[in-house]
């Protein structure tokens, strides 16, 4: 694609038209040209070392007119030197060619100024040539940086692009289970995760942004540690150890904190300091996993993306931080009769020491991790299956406290694993099965026999038949004898 806008008002009187190429042009990226001066006449000439001496006739193009008769270095002297005919010569050092080109892409971005020029999109396989142009100086812009490059067309020019596309790529660094891409871990809720972007600085960078999203569960924290007091960390190195900086907020780069992450500007005078040099800077900074945080599923996810140049965006990178539930339906009976009242506690030791009981609370039905606002107890409501939400991947131990009245308490605690992907397990007879949920049952037994039953009863009522039968043979044993 191209979108091509009239670079250049002015014809030259030579009537010849030339062609500015850009070699090692990026692909997707823009290209834009401006036409400062017209090259009215030339007599082109060069030295032995090939440099250009030969004789050039230059004046104003009309939409620059302005500009160029009183654009100044930081001296106070005109860039250009305007006579009374309209022809321009180059009136400072050569050295402050760059810091010219600068300010004059400047002035074509401000919109007040009525500043045309041509622009094209790189195309993958296709060179990137702009074509029948009227001679004359030109500037040169890419999006991917400020290219900046002066040249005349004379009649044909070839440009060098120096800038690179730059890229970002997000870390976690710690917290919880870590993925050995860092790419991915699972946490508790309430833990902290630390994260690091790394921006892949290129040549010529220019308006770098860098913008981070987080997901609903995750909340940046107002001081990355007890180190470093901002939310932020930031600095820059290069591999040969020339640049090593620690970045400043207000200084260097300009911070904006949104409802779901943060906004990084850098500043324009840190990044023309290093803009021949290619070099990584790194944003470190951490976030707490909230009970807004996904359990599960799709996980809980931080994206960070560039924008540079005029209009470019980097590619995104992503981590995702994921949080577990275990599910657990207390039963008796083949027929699996929920049973309300058993109170549990989980711990991450298989002695269930006191200090090492998972903090819960109540969330709905359900118990999620967190500071506990009572003896971290979850109970059977004895209607359905409940949750204890907010765990990172591991090993459990789920113990029954109190069993229901009538039932007898489980001796021991139930073995529970939470895998890297959020399955569960349970073991059992040795070996850990996968499970959809942990089954739990009570059992209760007869009720025995009373000892002030009707057993015992009869027993006395035959004994008193017996005693009785008893003492009317004797009555009338004696009654006989008598007579």
């Amino acid at each position: 694609m191209s979108c091509n806008v009239k670079a250049d008002d002015a014809t030259t009187t030579t009537g010849e038209t030339g062609t500015i190429t850009i070699n090692n042009a990026v692909d997707g990226q823009t290209y834009t040209i401006y036409k400062l001066l017209d090259l009215e006449s030339y007599e082109p000439k060069k030295n032995e070392q090939g440099e250009e001496i030969g004789n050039y006739s230059y004046k104003p193009n009309k939409d620059w007119n302005n500009f160029i008769s009183t654009a100044i270095d930081s001296a106070g002297n005109n860039y250009f030197d305007v006579d009374e005919n309209g022809y321009a010569r180059w009136n400072v050092d050569k050295t402050k060619t760059a810091e010219f080109a600068q300010k004059a892409l400047a002035y074509a971005k401000d919109k007040t100024h009525p500043i045309t020029g041509a622009s094209k999109n790189k195309e993958k396989g296709v060179a990137l040539t702009f074509e029948n142009l009227s001679l004359g100086y030109y500037l040169v812009e890419s999006s991917v940086g400020a290219l900046c490059s002066l040249d005349t067309t004379n009649p044909n020019i070839t440009i060098q692009e120096k800038n690179g596309v730059p890229s970002v790529d997000k870390t976690i660094t710690s917290g919880g289970v870590l993925a050995t891409d860092y790419k991915s871990n699972s946490v508790n809720i309430g833990d902290t995760i630390t994260f690091q972007t790394t921006i892949h600085v290129q040549k010529g960078a220019k308006s770098y942004v860098l913008t981070d999203k987080m997901s609903d569960g995750l909340k940046l924290k107002d001081k990355y540690s007890e180190v470093f007091t901002s939310a932020l960390h930031v600095e820059a190195r290069n591999d040969d150890g020339s640049i090593n900086d620690v970045l400043e907020e207000g200084t260097h780069y300009d911070l904006t904190k949104t409802s779901n992450g943060f906004i990084i500007s850098f500043r324009e005078s840190y990044l023309k300091t290093h803009e021949n040099e290619k070099y990584q800077i790194t944003v470190t900074y951490a976030a707490t996993l909230t009970e807004a945080a996904v359990i599960g599923g799709a996980g809980n996810t931080n994206e960070t993306y560039l924008k540079y140049g005029v209009s470019s965006e980097s590619t995104p990178s992503t981590t995702t931080t994921y949080t577990f539930g275990i599910p657990v339906f207390k039963y008796t009976g083949t027929e699996k009769k929920a049973l309300a009242g058993a109170k549990f506690k989980l711990y991450t030791d298989a002695q269930c020491k006191d200090e090492n009981v998972i903090k819960v609370k109540v969330n709905g039905t359900n118990y999620i991790v967190g500071e506990t606002d009572g003896n971290n107890n979850v109970m059977t409501s004895g209607t359905e299956v409940f949750y204890i939400n907010g765990l990172k991947a591991g090993t459990y131990y789920l113990k029954e406290i109190e069993a229901p009245k009538g039932y007898n308490k489980l001796a021991n605690a139930i073995k529970v694993e939470i895998t890297n992907d959020g399955k569960v397990k349970v073991e059992e007879n040795g070996a850990l099965t996968d499970v959809t949920q942990v089954d739990v049952e009570n059992k209760t037994g007869t009720v025995l026999p009373s000892t002030g039953g009707m057993g015992t009863t009869m027993i006395y009522l035959v004994g008193a038949v017996l005693v009785l039968g008893s003492g009317v043979v004797l009555v009338t044993k004696r009654r006989v004898k008598d007579k």
